[in-house]
């Protein structure tokens, strides 16, 4: 059986969260709508990253991103990320 496995990096220790693909799979509209909550909570308190909370979501990117919008939360892009951004478009 496939799963989904999304590690939790934190102070104290890791943590594993693990979903079988068959969970996701067979999921109600109503459970998936559980799954994307959970993954917008733990992207927006930047415990998952956009690529494992659209994961464990089961969604594209953009999909994701108008569910985030729904929720009011927004991409995790700060100064110091545009920064980099900047420095790396000079370079082009």
């Amino acid at each position: 059986m496939q799963q989904h496995k999304f590690v939790i990096l934190n102070k104290s220790k890791p943590m594993i969260i693990t979903i079988p693909d068959e969970l996701i799979k067979n999921a109600s509209e109503n459970d998936q709508k559980y799954f994307i909550d959970l993954a917008v909570f733990l992207y927006d308190k930047r415990i998952l990253t956009m690529g494992q909370a659209k994961r464990m979501a089961g969604l594209d990117q953009i999909a994701f991103q108008k569910e985030m919008a729904t929720r009011d939360v927004y991409m995790n892009y700060d100064v110091e990320e545009f920064e980099k951004d900047l420095e790396t478009l000079k370079l082009l």
